[in-house]
């Protein structure tokens, strides 16, 4: 009885687990808050007001800037504009202070 038994190969064809799918794991989806969730929320909620029970930030909810001031176009860049642009301006600033110094 303590002898292991190879299996025939007819009990092993019969056992084709390549058709079989194993079931899907279940994941819990939580669904992301938009910004005009979390500003209603923290205006909403007196445990957003203070942190740690200890800092009031009223002061700060009332001058947070809302989202659609936040948001800005996509622009893309050319690395030989921008350096242009930038040492355009610097040479223009250092014209101004050599002219400002001979003054």
């Amino acid at each position: 009885a303590d002898i292991p038994v190879i299996p025939d190969l007819e009990e092993v064809q019969e056992e084709d687990l390549a058709m079989q799918v194993a079931a899907p794991p279940s994941v819990q989806v939580n669904r992301v808050l938009t910004y005009h969730d979390l500003d209603k929320d923290l205006m909403k909620y007196a445990a957003f007001q203070t942190l740690d029970g200890e800092v009031d930030l009223k002061l700060l909810t009332k001058v947070l800037a809302p989202e659609h001031e936040l948001q800005e176009d996509d622009v893309s860049w050319d690395w030989d504009h921008v350096f242009t642009e930038v040492s355009s301006e610097l040479v223009t600033e250092w014209d101004l202070g050599q002219s400002e110094r001979e003054d």
